[in-house]
């Protein structure tokens, strides 16, 4: 009798740094310069200015976001080399310290007492392993991949500028900036709404759910900036 075993695919999600710099910049994208658009569409009848206005904000934006992932990616590598070399100076230093907290790691996993020191003892003849371990199970801390500050840089840039032409779109071909702003609410609700559900479908929540939580908070942005602008301009 011959016996077929299907084989068992695992879905992890995968890249989940670039997607997550991705979801940064478009969220952002999507929902400030529309913000914006919807305000200055409450204050002025001409699409010319709410198009400039505008451009000038996704390019302020994407750069300023770009510079904070830049920043937050330098600073996770710097952290990482300042814990790596510490770990290092403490293996060499305090050796029986470090194997200690290796045999608590695997106490945690439920391995015997016998277990754990001959694993403790084993890891400790290749500095480089241990090292690598102590990083990831007691720091909880993974290697950044090479030039990830300025990949997460461009990524969240780029994804700002896509998600700001978006709601700026129908300025550029409705003069009356009334109209250009019933255009770009459809236009950008419907973009937010497949957005959300992409995101959510992606990191594993909800995806109806997730939607509407970023058209909700797109819309609410929208609304507040709109309304604000139409009251300054009656004061």
């Amino acid at each position: 009798m011959v016996v077929h075993l299907a084989m068992h695919h695992e879905q992890h999600l995968k890249s989940s740094d670039t997607i997550r710099d991705i979801v940064i910049g478009m969220s952002d994208g999507l929902t400030v310069p529309f913000a914006l658009a919807a305000g200055l569409s409450g204050a002025v009848n001409s699409s010319g200015i709410v198009v400039t206005a505008g451009i000038a904000e996704i390019v302020a934006g994407s750069i300023a976001m770009g510079l904070g992932g830049f920043l937050a990616g330098r600073t996770e590598s710097d952290h990482y080399t300042s814990e790596l070399k510490r770990e290092y100076e403490e293996i060499e230093r305090v050796p029986e310290q470090e194997k200690q907290e290796v045999r608590e790691v695997f106490a945690d996993f439920g391995l015997s007492e016998h277990l754990q020191h001959q694993i403790a003892d084993e890891m400790a003849k290749d500095k480089d392993k241990w090292v690598d371990f102590m990083m990831r199970y007691e720091l909880g801390l993974e290697k950044p991949l090479a030039n990830r500050a300025t990949q997460s840089a461009i990524t969240i840039g780029v994804s700002y500028i896509v998600g700001g032409i978006i709601p700026l779109s129908p300025y550029f071909f409705e003069h009356d900036s009334q109209t250009a702003l019933y255009y770009s609410c459809g236009i950008t609700m419907v973009c937010l709404f497949v957005f959300g559900y992409f995101k959510s479908k992606v990191t594993g929540q909800p995806a109806f759910l997730g939607a509407v939580k970023v058209l909700f908070i797109g819309a609410l942005a929208a609304a507040a900036a709109f309304i604000m602008a139409k009251l300054i301009n009656a004061a």
